[in-house]
């Protein structure tokens, strides 16, 4: 199928109630193409898989569907990051329905960024937009413009943030310049890893235990498929 067949891309305004309105990028998928789960070996280039990528969630959960342009066009957006070995940081927002979560909005917030951080500021811009469609926090998506993909300390603390109020909750983690993974879909354990971040109370880059119950403190998602029939809207507030 020809790919401007996919591209189908629409400019208009976000209304909101706080800030100003701001431009977003709407991509219209065609509604025929299938839908496909991700496993931990997509993402793996060349490589063999390394001994926690069987992984899969520690509970019983509903299932989470991606856009199949939502890993490529926010990589797009960071590109000018990335090359300056910044992070770039991105929110999920997803409605559910049929009881699955469809993510249907990236937002781009103003943010704080080094090689090994990014912090979102101006968090009320983001709960407006959240507010105002009615979506669900379903995760983040960030950057690690010059380290291999994997969580750190800091990142499952935000994890953290996200998971306590939606178990479904993802860590999408891209990682350009990783030759073995370029990108990872994870999530806490549980009660696992959600146990020991319940519990610390460090900031900064620092060493967590092992959960209790021998469990990998991460672990990758079984229940994140592409589905190509979403319609995605990018919201860019830096």
């Amino acid at each position: 199928m020809a790919a401007s067949y996919f591209l189908q891309i629409g400019v208009h305004s976000v209304t909101q109630s706080s800030p100003s309105p701001t431009i977003s990028c709407v991509y219209n998928a065609p509604h025929i193409a299938e839908v496909s789960r991700i496993t931990s070996a997509d993402s793996v280039q060349g490589h063999s898989s390394s001994s926690s990528d069987g992984l899969t969630a520690s509970r019983v959960l509903k299932d989470v569907h991606i856009s199949a342009r939502l890993m490529d066009d926010f990589l797009a957006l960071a590109r000018d990051n990335t090359e300056k070995d910044l992070e770039t940081c991105g929110v999920l927002g997803a409605f559910l329905r049929g009881g699955i979560f469809h993510v249907t909005t990236l937002i781009i917030p103003k943010q704080e960024s080094t090689s090994s951080s990014c912090q979102a500021l101006y968090e009320e811009e983001i709960f407006s937009i959240q507010h105002e469609q009615a979506l669900f926090p379903v995760g983040w998506i960030h950057t690690h413009p010059s380290q291999s993909c994997f969580m750190s300390s800091v990142d499952l603390h935000t994890q953290f943030s996200y998971q306590v109020m939606v178990p479904e909750a993802i860590a999408i983690v891209m990682a350009p310049t990783d030759t073995t993974r370029s990108y990872g879909i994870f999530r806490l354990s549980d009660p696992g890893g959600m146990s020991i971040l319940k519990e610390c109370q460090e900031t900064g880059h620092h060493h967590h235990g092992e959960p209790a119950d021998q469990s990998f403190i991460y672990e990758h998602c079984s229940n994140v498929y592409v589905n190509p029939n979403i319609r995605l809207e990018i919201c860019d507030l830096r």
